[in-house]
């Protein structure tokens, strides 16, 4: 996913701000959702939803304002009611930050874990 660096994005030097990299990570899985069918509408009939539960992150050099920048999104593992991902960062083909994100699929009423839709484990690429 292209992403451009914009003044909100950063501190007062002009560096992307740490905990902007999450947001980064959240827009990249969604539109890799979104691209297999299953954006974010296709899951209000359904009770549940996707929760964070581990984020690893490694921060390598920093993205500067107005710097452009390519977000990855690609799924390591699956299992009934979970997700893994690998994301990365990229600057040109500099890696500037990764991560491995895990998400708990949810009850949206009870939080309580539930299983993933085979429609879309079925189309997962791992």
């Amino acid at each position: 996913m292209p992403l451009r660096v914009y003044m909100e994005d950063t501190d007062a030097g002009g560096i992307v701000f740490y905990v902007n990299y999450l947001k980064f990570f959240e827009r990249a899985r969604t539109e890799y959702m979104r691209a297999l069918g299953f954006h974010k509408a296709a899951f209000i009939d359904e009770s549940l939803m996707f929760v964070v539960t581990s984020l690893t992150t490694k921060y390598l050099r920093p993205a500067k304002l107005d710097e452009q920048l390519i977000v990855t999104a690609t799924v390591i593992a699956a299992a009934k009611a979970s997700l893994s991902f690998e994301q990365q960062v990229y600057s040109g083909n500099e890696v500037l930050c990764k991560a491995q994100v895990s998400l708990a699929c949810v009850d949206k009423v009870t939080l309580k874990p539930k299983r993933i839709p085979e429609a879309l484990l079925s189309v997962l690429t791992l």
